[in-house]
């Protein structure tokens, strides 16, 4: 899975790009979302990046400005630059910096397939970055310890309102869309996303019949569960044991 950074001073772009395309199919992992040149230039400079799609239109320092700082700092990052011009000019000056991507807003579905199909390629032939990239997805995820900051927003949201969240709640929280957060959580987490809840909830449940202070029903309803009988059978699948036995128990 390659590094991806999504550089645009439009925050609705930005969101709406992150949001409805299906990256992770097609290879990448979107590793930050920045607001101009300056800040991406920083960000690159600490963190390791396979590539970056930058808007040209942006203040402090703009995409062409950009690709001129990655070129000479001889970065290894491959630029797709984002214009809402059909500026051949600004194309012309954009290869002679390394560019080889370039794409006129609004960004088709197709012309962005395309693009990341040809980027993918060219990492794969880089023998160091197909390596990394290999060794990052085979080492499969560890919940305890995901560092990815979109997903550790997720857990936390869930962690906070487990007794009534849903993948639509979290999708509207991170601005992406339901199916592509269920996508992605699995990925990284390699759980399903309603499978981790209903962990969530059956520990919280575990955790309060310890408490020998609540009754069966009681603490049902304060772990989500409208229906007692459900409840019960789901702690039971869970647990193998029913509520009531298992608070004895314990």
């Amino acid at each position: 899975m390659y590094r991806l950074a999504v550089i645009d001073d439009e925050s609705h772009t930005r969101d709406t790009l992150c949001g409805c395309y299906p990256w992770e199919q097609a290879g990448f992992q979107i590793t930050a979302q920045l607001s101009n040149g300056k800040e991406a230039l920083k960000y690159l400079l600490q963190h390791e990046t396979d590539a970056i799609l930058c808007d040209i239109k942006m203040p402090l320092m703009n995409g062409i400005e950009l690709a001129k700082e990655i070129y000479e700092r001889k970065l290894p990052i491959h630029v797709i630059l984002l214009s809402g011009l059909r500026d051949f000019e600004l194309a012309r000056q954009a290869m002679s910096y390394g560019v080889r991507h370039y794409l006129v807003k609004p960004a088709k579905y197709n012309d962005l397939q395309s693009v990341l199909s040809t980027l993918k390629q060219e990492l794969d032939a880089d023998p160091k970055r197909s390596c990394l990239a290999t060794e990052s997805e085979a080492s499969g995820p560890d919940i305890q310890g995901i560092e990815h900051p979109v997903i550790q927003r997720i857990l936390n949201y869930i962690e906070a309102d487990y007794r009534t969240v849903t993948l639509e709640d979290v999708a509207q929280l991170v601005h992406m869309n339901s199916s592509y957060v269920s996508s992605f959580f699995r990925k990284i987490t390699g759980q399903k996303f309603s499978d981790y809840v209903h962990a969530i909830r059956m520990r919280k449940a575990a955790e309060l019949l310890q408490e020998h202070r609540w009754k069966a029903l009681e603490v049902s309803e304060m772990v989500g569960y409208a229906n007692a009988k459900n409840f019960i059978r789901a702690f039971k699948q869970y647990y193998g044991t029913t509520p009531g036995r298992y608070k004895h128990e314990h």
